[in-house]
């Protein structure tokens, strides 16, 4: 019966979004929880990076975290969970401002740093992530090994998510350099994981700001190029950050404009599986190329 059950979810959920998947909490009892996740979430994240139709992900999102919420009651500590968990709240609160909810994007930016936090937890050697001393937190990361390159990346920008939306918050900024300590990890073991997502990160993190704060351009260079490369160059939103946390910090006027026609021009038919983060970089692209004179 149960069988049946979860075989009747995956089809709806496959023809229909996001919705069947909640009739999942009504079903499952604690005990079988953890066999549905691998068949279940599975092709709903594959389904959601291939949407184009960003009203749709907008109005069917917040059904998928709910369902995440619901099962992590009853099984607060499954790392695949928490994993997607924080994954989806990531997402999602990036999404706001192009749902026209910009001011919901700190909210889901909290919950997208709890679940990460709770993400890197399940590694014995970091828990309470957030409290730890820096000099501690260091030295636990290295006790990480390559099968944990997936929760460290995600973990890390979950925990990101919460202070890029935090409007420079004092106590949010000094969280900064634990996170630039995950990734430099993630380059470690794995520099390929998510499309050389962790030099993606640290581009943006030494490319935007000014030499006089820290900046340090020529190594935010650096990084941009070798996330291009390892994604090469399919993963838009490396082309879009470059350029803004880059070209326009530099005053680079040609690499700017460059790099934001190649993400504009790209066929979006060429990484159907990129299809939701593409569009958006696209049209990220489309705003900043239109202010190039404003900035230049």
């Amino acid at each position: 019966m149960q069988k049946v059950i979860i075989q009747r979810l995956i089809f709806l959920t496959r023809q229909w979004g996001f919705a069947p998947l909640l009739v999942a909490v009504v079903f499952l009892s604690q005990g079988c929880a953890s066999l549905v996740i691998p068949p279940m979430v599975g092709p709903v994240v594959k389904n959601l990076n291939r949407q184009s139709d960003l009203e749709l992900v907008c109005d069917g999102a917040p059904s998928y975290l709910l369902l995440f919420d619901s099962l992590l009651v009853s099984d607060p500590d499954n790392g695949q969970l928490l994993l997607h968990g924080a994954q989806a709240y990531t997402a999602y609160a990036s999404l706001m401002p192009e749902c026209g909810r910009p001011e919901r994007a700190f909210v889901l930016g909290e919950k997208a740093k709890a679940y990460g936090l709770r993400l890197l937890g399940t590694h014995k050697t970091l828990g309470g992530a957030a409290q730890l001393p820096f000099a501690e937190f260091s030295e636990a990361l290295q006790s990480v090994g390559p099968g944990e390159v997936e929760k460290l990346f995600w973990g890390g920008y979950g925990w990101a998510t919460w202070i890029g939306f935090s409007k420079g918050a004092p106590a949010a900024v000094a969280d900064l350099p634990k996170v630039e300590q995950l990734m430099l990890r993630v380059l470690v073991l794995d520099e390929t994981f998510y499309h050389g997502g962790a030099h993606l990160f640290l581009g943006i993190y030494y490319g935007s700001r000014p030499l006089m704060l820290g900046g340090r351009p020529e190594v935010s260079r650096g990084h941009f190029e070798k996330a291009l490369a390892l994604g090469d160059r399919r993963f838009l939103p490396t082309v879009v950050a470059y350029a803004e946390y880059y070209a326009r910090q530099t005053q680079d006027r040609e690499l700017f404009v460059r790099l934001l026609e190649e993400a504009l021009a790209f066929d979006l038919a060429v990484a159907p599986d990129l299809t939701l983060p593409n569009v958006l970089a696209q049209r990220r692209a489309h705003k900043l190329l239109a202010q190039v004179d404003d900035f230049f």
